[in-house]
């Protein structure tokens, strides 16, 4: 059953990455054919997603690594059924698909972490295996691994972030979940590198203001996206309990309308996940410096609109952005190491986690040439991060997760304040 499990996560990952790059296609052709299509397409796409996840999958929307971070906190089984388990693996891979055809600023590697945790924790209750809480951090570090063919950054991810310490008696499940998800996954897509293969590089000591730069305006710029995330869903929710059925759909309606807009005014850039648009800045096309604010918007959006989507891939197009339009205050530094230098700051001061950060770049990119200037400008966006938002995001995320499972099941309330060591 273990192998079963891990074996399907990487599959189910790698069926998820073809799917999700398919239903982006088809928003373009629709975009291409109006691109005044969206604000009507896209408002309503976003109503009857969050409908969906109101009253079919509720514990779908969002990202899904809230969900995983607080399954590990409930050790009651119907408290986790709410967060982890395979009604919901349906829902959040076919409504991240419905997002992406409908132009949300979104990714797929969020809800692969909700979907890998959720398998591998139905995998141990079928083989009666115990150890729930090891196998969901194995199970999330498979969906990181499966969604980027990043299987580092997924073990590095699942330490730094899903468990925040190291916990010895679950490395051997992480890394033989990986292994086998990775096989699978390979399997269907091959052995790729997700933005290609790239040789910028920071040499002379001369080009190391542009590490201080983009680490210190990617920090501030994530820590922005984080308190405005924070902000934006507490005020969101105590909106919504006033009148539940109305206000979520004129919560997703307005959001919906936002992220069309952005997309009108952007001609089309800030629609989904912004792969091409980062992957272009790599190569050496310069992205408009107003691409990563909007962005940054679409994402927010997208994300306070109460629909399943991640944010790992478009926060890497923004921080994609920020390295674009930096790098002429460089003139003697490469563009492209300064792309990248601005994803590593960026996205490390939205996650709050700069080894994951790094790891995942370097991964993503195979340019190990730059692994001492990527660390170091992860550092300076994590510090500056955590200064203006001390909150990390995922884990406050997952605290409203906790609440809700626990307030369902109140006779579970007092164990679920236990550890779980002896599941593990």
């Amino acid at each position: 059953m273990f192998w079963g499990g891990a074996l399907a996560t990487g599959l189910v990952g790698a069926g998820f990455a073809i799917a999700a790059n398919r239903a982006s296609h088809l928003f373009d052709l629709v975009t291409a054919w109006s691109p005044w299509i969206p604000l009507l397409l896209t408002p309503a796409g976003f109503i009857l997603s969050a409908l969906l996840c109101r009253r079919v999958f509720p514990g779908a929307q969002g990202s899904g690594i809230p969900q995983a971070i607080a399954a590990r906190h409930v050790r009651d089984p119907a408290g986790r059924d709410r967060l982890l388990s395979l009604k919901l693996t349906v829902g959040k891979i076919l409504l991240t698909l419905f997002g992406l055809l409908c132009g949300a600023s979104i990714g797929r590697e969020g809800p692969t972490v909700q979907v890998g945790a959720s398998i591998m924790l139905q995998a141990a209750r079928l083989g009666g295996m115990g150890r729930e809480r090891g196998l969901i951090l194995a199970g999330s570090a498979a969906g990181v691994a499966a969604a980027f063919n990043t299987p580092l950054a997924g073990i590095v991810f699942a330490i730094e972030e899903m468990g925040r310490s190291y916990e010895h008696r679950t490395n051997g499940l992480i890394l033989s979940t990986v292994i086998l998800a990775g096989i699978a996954s390979i399997a269907l897509l091959g052995n790729y590198s997700y933005f290609g293969v790239t040789d910028a590089s920071i040499g002379a000591l001369a080009d190391w203001p542009a590490v201080v730069g983009c680490g210190l305006a990617g920090g501030l710029g994530g820590a922005c996206f984080s308190r405005l995330v924070l902000a934006g869903t507490t005020r969101l929710r105590a909106f919504v309990m006033r009148r539940p059925d109305r206000n979520a759909l004129l919560v997703a309606a307005v959001t919906g309308l936002v992220v069309a807009a952005l997309g009108v005014a952007s001609h089309g850039a800030t629609y989904g996940t912004g792969y091409e648009q980062a992957r272009g800045a790599l190569e050496g096309t310069p992205l408009a410096w107003t691409y990563a604010p909007m962005k940054l918007l679409a994402t927010l959006a997208s994300t306070l609109s109460g629909i399943p989507g991640g944010i790992f891939a478009p926060s890497l197009s923004v921080g994609a952005g920020m390295g674009s339009a930096l790098a002429p205050l460089f003139p003697g530094t490469s563009a492209g190491a300064i792309v990248v230098l601005g994803m590593a700051g960026y996205f490390a001061g939205v996650v709050q986690a700069p080894i994951t950060t790094f790891v995942i770049i370097v991964e993503m990119t195979a340019d190990h040439g730059m692994v001492i200037p990527l660390m170091a400008a992860a550092v300076l966006g994590f510090g500056t991060s955590r200064l203006i938002s001390p909150q990390p995001l995922y884990h406050t995320l997952a605290e409203h997760f906790v609440e809700t499972a626990r307030a369902a099941t109140p006779a579970a309330g007092s164990s679920d304040q236990k550890t779980g060591e002896e599941e593990e």
